[in-house]
This record gives structure tokens, C-alpha cells and sequence, in this order.
């Protein structure tokens, strides 16, 4: 059996994405656009890199991706932080396009065979399910930063 398998990632996802659900509860869109008082990204941004980050895995699945290319450079690594409401998707779209992106991973991945998972890639490098397994420990390394991304719009509680 390769390793990651279609359950693994399965389950990896679906913890994601209820933790980003946890952490984005209660909030509105203004609150998803604080900064932080020293360098860093907005929630707002960093919601919207998960998605573009999604849509990545969807397309190493070969599915669509649920983004086009204008909405995934605004939320891509290494692009200029949001810092004001024209620059940002509305927050409402955002908790929208990550459960799109949710239902999407987890059709594709429970019909998908081991033998999808274990394909080597066009690099050669490392197989589809590897691969996707590295978009969703980046996914978790953004989704720690929430915790503190909602304490700073206000809200004194904890989450998990």
C-alpha cells in the first residue's frame, strides 16, 4: 500500500478544513483584514492562500481548480500583503470557495485508486499522493496562524 492513501488525506482534510471553520466562526470581514502590528498577513490573505493552496491539489488530482488564475496570484506565496478592503475577496466569498474546494478534494479523493495516488508526477520526483500530502501539511502550517489571526480581531476565546 502507498503511503498517503485516499483515507488518510480523507481524514487530513476534512480536520483542516472543520479547524478553519472553527477559527473563522463569529468573524466578519473586517475582521479578517487586522494586521498585525509587525510583519505578517492578513486572515483574509491567509484564508485565501489555503484555497489557492487547494486548488493545487485539485488540479495534481486532475480536477479543476476552483479559482482562476486572477484570484490565486492575489493569495499566492510571495505576493503583496493585503492591507486594505480593495485588495481582499470579500471574507463571505472566502469561507464559500473553501467549502467548495473542500467538497471537491474529498469527491475526487474518495473515488480515486491508490494507483491515482501513487502515479509519479511530470518531475518524477515525488508521486501525486506525496504531493498532495505537502500542500496539506502547508495547509496546516497556515491554519496554526488562524488561532492567533482571530484573537487579534477580538475575539478572547479558545478554539480547540
Amino acid at each position: 500500500m502507498a503511503y498517503p492513501t485516499c483515507d488518510t488525506l480523507i481524514q487530513s482534510f476534512n480536520t483542516t478544513h472543520r479547524i478553519i471553520k472553527m477559527q473563522t466562526d463569529g468573524l466578519t470581514h473586517a475582521d479578517s483584514l487586522r494586521q498585525l502590528p509587525f510583519r505578517g498577513n492578513c486572515l483574509n490573505w491567509v484564508l485565501g492562500h489555503i484555497i489557492a493552496g487547494r486548488d493545487g491539489v485539485l488540479k495534481l488530482l486532475s480536477e479543476s481548480a476552483v479559482w482562476g488564475e486572477s484570484e490565486t496570484a492575489r493569495y499566492t506565496s510571495g505576493s503583496e500583503p493585503i492591507t486594505g478592503d480593495k485588495q481582499a475577496l470579500p471574507f463571505k466569498k472566502l469561507l464559500e470557495d473553501l467549502d467548495e474546494s473542500q467538497r471537491r478534494i474529498m469527491e475526487t479523493l474518495a473515488q480515486s485508486s491508490p494507483e491515482a495516488l501513487s502515479m509519479q508526477t511530470e518531475r518524477g520526483e515525488k508521486t501525486v499522493g506525496e504531493l498532495v500530502a505537502g500542500l496539506h501539511w502547508h495547509e496546516t502550517y497556515h491554519v496554526g496562524q488562524l488561532e492567533l489571526l482571530r484573537q487579534l480581531a477580538g475575539k478572547d476565546d479558545a478554539i480547540i
